[in-house]
């Protein structure tokens, strides 16, 4: 199934590259005043459309919709759909911005998949993480030409901290001024979790406001490759929080639990 969600977002990336191509993008502010576009509208009504019949009868629960004000209550099996994540990045012209498709049972996110069609590149997982490069559109690689992830067990002297190129807020920095020896690299979207499953980071801290949409798929990933997502009380996430409108609390992602014990603070 992970393969079948990965063969849609590399289709849906086909539109998000026809927006991008034409001359100016227009964007418009939703009520939580964060922009939405052509894109992140096309993107969610294909993939809805494809998923339900891929899955008949499976709840789905999409950013947009929600944000229209669409009540939709998560079963024991649902699809989350972030269908641009990195909205901002995406005006840009930027190439941080992913297609997110996630598929929850029982409150934890069990297949991945993240597209980013301006890298050519998506990673997938179920019970095991890939990376593929592939071109929005084009027919999928070999299984030859798959790289299973892994996080890797070491742990560093200095540590890299990835972060929020939008929403690094004052929580995040003071949790990051507690470590020693680190560096930090900003950057958009779930791309974040994808780097650390490919072992190229070593945590991202986020304690400002995210939705399940938002970081299921990279959770399903990083957990595949060995990784872990704690909320600030060391516990996993949950999700098909309809009560809570889908948003998450504060978390810190690892790329394995052995930084997570050893992490040593200043």
């Amino acid at each position: 199934m992970a393969l079948r969600f990965a063969h849609l977002a590399v289709a849906a990336g086909q539109i998000a590259l026809d927006v991008l191509s034409r001359s100016e993008i227009i964007a418009r502010e939703k009520i939580d005043r964060s922009p939405v576009t052509e894109a992140d509208e096309r993107i969610e009504t294909f993939l809805i459309k494809e998923l339900a019949g891929l899955l008949p009868g499976v709840c789905v629960v999409a950013e947009e919709a929600v944000s229209r004000g669409e009540t939709v209550r998560a079963e024991d099996v649902f699809l989350l759909i972030d269908p641009i994540d990195g909205t901002k990045e995406f005006i840009a012209q930027s190439d941080e911005f992913t297609i997110n498709i996630a598929l929850i049972a029982n409150n934890r996110p069990v297949i991945g998949v993240i597209f980013a069609p301006k890298k050519s590149r998506i990673w997938f997982a179920g019970a095991t993480a890939y990376a593929v490069d592939v071109t929005a559109g084009a027919a999928f690689a070999l299984k030859d030409d798959w790289r299973k992830l892994s996080v890797g067990l070491e742990t560093p002297e200095k540590f890299l901290a990835l972060v929020s190129k939008s929403h690094l807020d004052a929580d995040t920095r003071f949790y990051l001024s507690r470590f020693k020896n680190l560096e930090i690299a900003p950057m958009g979207s779930s791309l974040k979790f994808c780097l650390l499953a490919e072992g190229r980071g070593d945590f991202y801290p986020r304690f400002g406001p995210t939705m399940e949409w938002d970081t299921a798929a990279g959770e399903a990933i990083l957990c595949a490759a060995g990784g872990v997502v704690l909320d600030i009380k060391g516990s996993p996430l949950i999700y098909g929080k309809a009560e809570e409108s889908y948003r998450n609390g504060p978390f810190v992602a690892w790329r394995n639990p052995l930084i997570f014990q050893k992490a040593t603070f200043s």
